[in-house]
């Protein structure tokens, strides 16, 4: 690789730190933040949700400066209507899984997963997209510095 674009490993990275990101925030199997900090106030467990409160907000303040990192950078690169067009298509090859199938809707568990991979994936795009589009085209996008 020469440095103008991105390699297979470096998507696939930014892939996995995305899906790793989704998953620790939320996951359909209970085993993330909301349901470690969160989970004793959806219980109405007041003493519950006081327990470790510092590394909570600790771990919440972590989770949102990376999640609004990854977002303001997803927007910059792809924009709204590129993350639109993403997520229109990934409901598309959803749909024709579940047609073909291949997807059980039945479970809440499964639909849960879908929506963290379908964001994960929408952000690595976000993230990875100018250096495809360098790759692909040999054009370089920069941000207006005022």
């Amino acid at each position: 690789m020469t440095g103008d674009g991105i390699s297979g490993k470096g998507f696939l990275a930014r892939f996995l730190f995305a899906l790793i990101l989704a998953y620790a925030t939320f996951n359909p199997e209970g085993y993330s933040f909301f349901h470690w900090a969160l989970g004793p106030l959806v219980r109405g467990d007041m003493v519950g949700a006081r327990d470790q409160l510092p590394i909570k907000l600790l771990a919440a303040l972590l989770l949102v400066g990376i999640w609004v990192f990854l977002i303001q950078t997803t927007r910059r690169s792809i924009g709204l209507k590129g993350v639109a067009l993403v997520l229109a298509i990934l409901a598309v090859l959803v749909w024709a899984l579940i047609d073909w199938q291949v997807l059980e809707t039945g479970s809440t568990r499964v639909i849960g997963h879908i929506i963290v991979i379908a964001l994960a994936i929408v952000l690595t795009l976000g993230t990875s997209w100018s250096h495809i589009s360098r790759r692909v085209s040999g054009q370089v996008d920069t941000d207006d510095i005022n």
